[in-house]
């Protein structure tokens, strides 16, 4: 056999083992469609996870802590007491502590019938309040957000309890975002050495960090919704500014959609992307520059995106719990 011939059936040889060792199909993405995990829920809002990948949520009227196994049992853990009920008010946000193997603690964010707090509680024992005084609206307006952040801070997105001067005045803890220890005292560093980390919001809905990157999604009154880059002191601009405006000394959103098709709510970081709920309907999924569409808008309002530790994006409707890629 010439040189020619033994060194083209070596290479043969050589590509039909390498062709055998990596099956096609064991690399190709899997696609999933959105998946619903419960149903039935009465105005769930926020989801975290415990450290075993177990679901920790709120249900706003039921005023239910519930937890969420993989399989999608739900078992309530306990109904908060003191929680009062509006359109927008109720038991909000929950955040679980990231020291939680040892403290066991998960924070909450909810509705009393004199202001909007933040509170720390082991599960099914009686919670701590530990920040009051967040104003709150007859109805609407309450923020409710809370999350931990790569810094260890918990970060707390409350509205203007319908009194838009509550937002400028960095004295009320009403249309900000805010910085707190575990504790509830102002986190070290924070830019006007009080629990404030920025201000001029109407209601914020959604915080989530990417590329160590706080972003937050606010709603608009009657004109526009925002996403904004949240920086240390910054003024978002409300009640002078609804949008991008030119006035100085205020931050103008990175994105910004008519209240008619938006009505931002929860905000997730995922695979590159973000996710925002849309209490119009649907999830958007935008780049860091806010371009993008929506999804899922079959599913109506959306009130939350989280990434899950199972590598799920978890989507929270009023009624129910939905799972996927993201896709």
């Amino acid at each position: 056999m010439s040189l020619r011939r033994i060194l083209a059936a070596t290479f043969a040889a050589a590509t039909a083992v390498s062709i055998a060792a990596v099956p096609a199909a064991a690399e190709a993405p899997s696609i999933q469609a959105i998946r619903q995990l419960a149903s039935g829920l009465n105005q769930a809002w926020s989801i975290d996870f415990l450290p075993d990948g177990t679901g920790v949520f709120t249900q706003k009227d039921a005023r239910t802590i519930s937890k969420i196994d993989k399989a999608g049992k739900v078992t309530t853990v306990q109904t908060v007491p003191g929680v009062s009920v509006t359109a927008e008010a109720g038991l909000l946000g929950i955040a679980v502590s990231p020291n939680y193997a040892t403290d066991q603690t998960v924070f909450i964010y909810y509705t009393t019938s004199s202001d909007n707090r933040i509170a720390k509680l082991k599960l099914g024992q009686t919670p701590t309040p530990i920040v009051t005084g967040i104003p709150r609206g007859s109805q609407y307006h309450h923020g409710g957000r809370i999350r931990f952040g790569p810094d260890g801070y918990l970060y707390a997105g409350t509205g203007d309890g319908q009194n838009g001067a509550n937002a400028q005045n960095k004295n009320s803890l009403g249309g900000k975002v805010l910085r707190v220890t575990t504790d509830g005292a102002a986190a070290p560093g924070n830019p006007f050495n009080s629990r404030v980390y920025s201000y001029g919001h109407r209601n914020v809905q959604g915080l989530t960090w990417a590329n160590g990157q706080l972003y937050g999604s606010d709603i608009g009154a009657n004109r526009l919704d925002e996403l904004n880059k949240i920086e240390p002191g910054k003024n978002y601009g409300w009640p002078t500014c609804e949008g991008p405006c030119n006035t100085a000394g205020m931050t103008n959103p990175v994105k910004s959609w008519p209240t008619s098709s938006a009505t931002p709510s929860g905000l997730a970081a995922y695979k590159g992307s973000l996710y925002m709920a849309s209490l119009k309907g649907g999830t958007y999924k935008l780049d860091l520059n806010g371009n993008g569409g929506k999804l899922w808008t079959n599913l109506g309002r959306t009130r939350d995106a989280v990434a899950g530790p199972d590598g799920q994006l978890y989507t929270i409707t009023p009624g129910a719990l939905y799972v996927s890629d993201g896709s």
